[in-house]
C-alpha cells in the first residue's frame, strides 16, 4: 500500500484549505447595504408616493391617484422627451463604444508612449461636467467663440448650437468626451485578463492583428462590453447639468429630454408630483433596458472562476 509523498499531501493540504474558504459573512455587506437604502430606496419610494400626489413644494402632498399617471401618457411633450432621450442615448452608445472599446485595447498593450498618453487621456474624467458644458458652450458660441473662427474651414455652420440636430450632436459629443475615458478604462482592465496564450497560439497559426481582434479580443471582453453598456445607456438616460448649461433644452424643445423635463416641471413650473411621475418612469425605463440587455448578453449567468477564494 503506498503512501502520499509529503509534497502531495502538501499539495492535498493546500487544495482542502482553499475549498473550505467560504464567502465572506453577510455583515460585511451591512454598511453597503444601509448606505444604498437610505441614499438610493427611500429617495425612489418618495418619488414613487409623490408621483400619486398633487404638490407644488410647499403645501402638503395631496393624494390624487393615477391622475400624473394618465396625464404622462397622454402628454405629447412627455413622449417627445422620450424620444429625444432614448435618441440621445443611441447615439451616445454609437459614439462612445468603438472608440473607447480600441483605445482601451490599445492603452493594455505595452507601447512606450502609453502610459503618457493615457493619463493624458483620462483628464477629462476628472473635470466637473459642469465646468467641462461651460467650455464648449464657450468654444461654441456663435459670436465670440472659436467655432466662429474655424467652424468655416472645416465646413460647419458657427451656429451650430441653433440647429435641433446640431444641438443633440453637441450634446452627445460633449458627454462622450468626459466619459469616454471611464469606459476605456473598463475595457483596458478587461483586455489586460484575457490571456496572454491565446494570442501566442493564434500567431502560430498565422492570425494577425486584425483576426486575433475580431477572433480573441471582441468574444472575450462580451461581458465586459455589457458592463460599458449597461453604464452608459444609464448615464446617458440621466444627462442634465449639460443640457442645462448648454442648451437649456432648446433650440425650442428640440434637446429637452426627460431629465430637463423633469427639472422644468418641478423647479420652474412647481408641479413637483408631476415631475416625480416623470422620475419614476425615467427609472423603469432606465432599469428595465439595463435588465434586458444583461438578460439578452448572458451577463446574469457568468460565474468568476476566482468566487470564494
Amino acid at each position: 500500500m503506498s503512501h502520499p509523498t509529503p509534497v502531495a499531501k502538501r499539495h492535498g493540504d493546500r487544495k482542502a484549505a482553499v475549498g473550505n474558504v467560504g464567502r465572506p459573512p453577510v455583515a460585511w455587506a451591512v454598511p453597503g447595504i444601509l448606505f444604498f437604502a437610505v441614499f438610493a430606496i427611500v429617495p425612489l419610494a418618495i418619488a414613487v408616493y409623490l408621483s400619486f400626489c398633487e404638490w407644488d413644494g410647499l403645501d402638503s402632498p395631496t393624494l390624487t391617484g393615477l391622475d400624473n399617471w394618465t396625464r404622462l401618457f397622454k402628454d405629447s411633450e412627455f413622449g417627445q422627451a422620450a424620444w429625444l432621450s432614448l435618441l440621445l442615448t443611441t447615439i451616445s452608445w454609437v459614439f462612445q463604444t468603438p472608440v473607447a472599446l480600441l483605445l482601451g485595447v490599445w492603452a493594455a498593450g505595452r507601447q512606450r508612449s502609453r502610459a503618457f498618453l493615457s493619463a493624458v487621456f483620462f483628464i477629462p474624467l476628472l473635470l466637473s461636467t459642469t465646468a467641462i458644458a461651460m467650455l464648449f458652450h464657450a468654444l461654441l458660441d456663435p459670436n465670440f467663440g472659436v467655432i466662429q473662427t474655424i467652424g468655416p474651414w472645416l465646413g460647419i455652420d458657427p451656429n451650430v448650437m441653433g440647429s435641433s440636430t446640431g444641438a443633440l450632436l453637441v450634446v452627445a459629443f460633449v458627454g462622450g468626451w468626459q466619459f469616454m475615458p471611464f469606459h476605456t478604462l473598463i475595457y483596458q482592465g478587461g483586455a489586460r485578463q484575457i490571456p496572454e496564450v491565446l494570442y501566442q497560439a493564434a500567431s502560430i497559426d498565422g492570425a494577425g492583428m486584425v483576426r486575433q481582434f475580431f477572433h480573441i479580443t471582441l468574444p472575450q471582453l462580451r461581458h465586459t462590453m455589457t458592463t460599458s453598456s449597461v453604464l452608459m445607456i444609464v448615464g446617458s438616460l440621466t444627462y442634465f447639468d449639460t443640457v442645462l448649461i448648454m442648451t437649456k433644452g432648446g433650440p425650442g424643445t428640440d434637446t429637452t429630454i426627460l431629465p430637463y423635463l423633469m427639472y422644468r416641471t418641478g423647479f420652474q413650473t412647481y408641479d413637483l408630483g408631476y415631475a416625480a411621475a416623470i422620475a419614476t418612469a425615467l427609472v423603469v425605463v432606465a432599469t428595465s433596458i439595463s435588465l434586458i440587455m444583461v438578460r439578452l448578453s448572458g451577463f446574469g449567468s457568468m460565474r468568476s472562476t476566482r468566487e470564494g477564494m
